[in-house]
């Protein structure tokens, strides 16, 4: 090293050096395998979107003639929320969800969907919820808080209650996202209508299954 350096700079340099060789030093005896996979796990970060999966339904075990099933949706972003509660709608009563057995209600944003959807449970006059949101990213940690606290939420009220609750809230960092998933084909509002109707038919109570199946099980 430049003999212009001072002392202290120059011991620093040198164990820098060492470090970076023992650290290559490190890697050569490192399992081959380990060596491999560390590229492909930064290549394969990027998931494919909810919507876009390959998630298949049996149409013939999701005949919901009988199921009474409650969409609570938000005030925020309408635009979003209205295509998202459309697709959800529609598949409902494509499996055969009569509309006079969709209720509907609105909430003023994500974070009262919990207690909306409690008093939903509790009122025994559905037997599922969906329960749809959007939750866009800003400059604060506003979004993280009402993230968790809106997810914790409706867990809890699925556990306390027995009532199936499907979370359909977006969680994104733009709106362009948001649209991405609830417009056309990757709208996430089909595959929750699927899973409400799903769930609806494996609930905890005997005569949610009574309900939801074609026919009653014999005595």
């Amino acid at each position: 090293y430049p003999s212009s350096l001072p002392p202290l700079y120059t011991m620093a340099l040198l164990r820098l050096s060492v470090v970076a060789a023992l650290l290559q030093g490190a890697v050569a005896f490192a399992p081959s395998s380990l060596r491999r996979s560390v590229a492909p796990r930064v290549a394969k970060t990027t998931a494919p979107r909810m919507g876009a999966m390959d998630v298949k339904f049996d149409p013939s075990k999701l005949e919901g003639e009988n199921c009474r099933i409650g969409i609570i949706t938000t005030r925020w972003n309408p635009e979003i929320i209205s295509s998202l509660q459309t697709g959800c709608k529609d598949t409902l009563k494509d499996l055969g969800v009569k509309e006079e057995n969709i209720f509907e209600t609105e909430v003023p944003g994500a974070f009262e969907l919990p207690l909306a959807a409690r008093f939903l449970a509790l009122s025994g006059t559905v037997d599922a919820i969906v329960c749809v949101g959007c939750l866009i990213k800003g400059d604060t940690q506003h979004f993280e808080y009402i993230s968790q606290a809106t997810s914790s939420g409706l867990m809890s009220v699925g556990i306390q209650t027995s009532t199936p609750v499907v979370y359909g809230v977006l969680n994104v960092n733009t709106e362009q996202q948001a649209l991405d998933r609830a417009t056309g084909p990757d709208n996430h509002g089909i595959s929750w209508a699927q899973v409400t109707k799903q769930a609806s038919g494996h609930s905890l109570r005997p005569r949610w299954r009574w309900r939801c199946s074609a026919r009653r099980p014999s005595a």
